[in-house]
């Protein structure tokens, strides 16, 4: 018998599950839906970590700790309240967390189980030698410059208020984008899926007293953007083309250039893991020793 939801409220049924025999099939198939549930729920966590979403799911979860602990007492108008809370909340769910389910099943579309870590490396490592050319340009010509690179939180809300560009990244195109007084220079470039996905954004300003005064709107924006999601966004200074980069609600300022490369290897391109080999290519490969000694 699989678990049913309002199970887990439910004493009863788990004073019967502990009672079955461990090895028995019944009880092994209850203890994977239960691993696979709070795998799923680990996951969807994940997702909105970092994102105005998480607040609401606290309130979830405080619905369901007082419905957890009004079984135990017994208060049953309060558990009866909670089950239509739980029962109906998930219609309201969908409507509440409809941006953030629609950037989950997007990432899901994106993904590909097919790609290889050598051509996802390389991919990246290109993509981090052209922002490596355009920051170094603009940061010697002061060059104000905002470039957000969208990782797994979506950013389809400020990538909507963009110009589209859907073009390759190049340190070139980077920097005529920047160029002052051009038509796309002023807001942010948004990097997804290694493409250029737009320019000209608008992203949000964060309110953060802990900013310094010295810096200006696209620091606000760089911070605001870390606030609500994991992106990685680098920043130009216009007045001293210092170079810093905002991450998880932080901000690494006046980077020099190892720095910010070490910054967007580490965060950008994915380590290299050997790849297991079978015994016919160990085989092979031992037979092409043994013939060059």
């Amino acid at each position: 018998m699989l678990i049913n939801f309002r199970d887990f409220f439910n004493l009863d049924y788990w004073r019967e599950l502990l009672s079955f025999d461990i090895f028995s099939w019944s009880f092994l198939v209850n203890v994977l839906d239960v691993i696979v549930v709070w795998y799923l729920v680990y996951k969807l966590i994940q997702l909105v970590r970092g994102t105005k979403a998480i607040q609401l799911f606290k309130g979830v979860g405080l619905f369901i700790v007082l419905r957890f602990l009004a079984g135990i007492v017994g208060l049953k108008t309060l558990s009866w309240l909670m089950d239509q809370v739980i029962t109906y909340g998930v219609i309201a769910a969908i409507v509440i967390f409809q941006p953030e389910i629609r950037r989950g099943l997007e990432h899901l579309g994106r993904s590909s189980f097919f790609k290889t870590s050598k051509n996802e490396k390389r991919r990246d490592e290109v993509l981090v030698q052209a922002l490596d050319k355009a920051v170094q340009y603009m940061a010697k010509r002061k060059i104000g410059a905002l470039i957000t690179i969208e990782r797994t939180t979506g950013l389809e809300e400020y990538i909507e208020t963009g110009i589209p560009l859907d073009a390759d990244v190049t340190g070139e195109l980077l920097i005529n984008i920047f160029i002052p007084n051009t038509p796309l220079h002023d807001g942010a470039v948004i990097l997804r899926d290694d493409k250029i996905a737009v320019a000209s954004a608008y992203l949000p300003l964060s309110e953060s007293p802990l900013i310094p005064k010295e810096f200006g709107t696209r620091h606000r924006a760089a911070v605001g953007i870390s606030e609500v999601s994991d992106a990685l966004t680098i920043i130009v200074s216009e007045e001293t083309g210092d170079v810093s980069i905002t991450l998880n609600n932080r901000m690494l300022t006046e980077l020099s250039r190892q720095e910010y490369l070490d910054v967007l290897n580490r965060e950008l391109v994915p380590e290299e893991k050997p790849g297991k080999r079978n015994l016919l290519q160990s085989f092979f490969e031992g037979v092409n020793k043994g013939g060059r000694k």
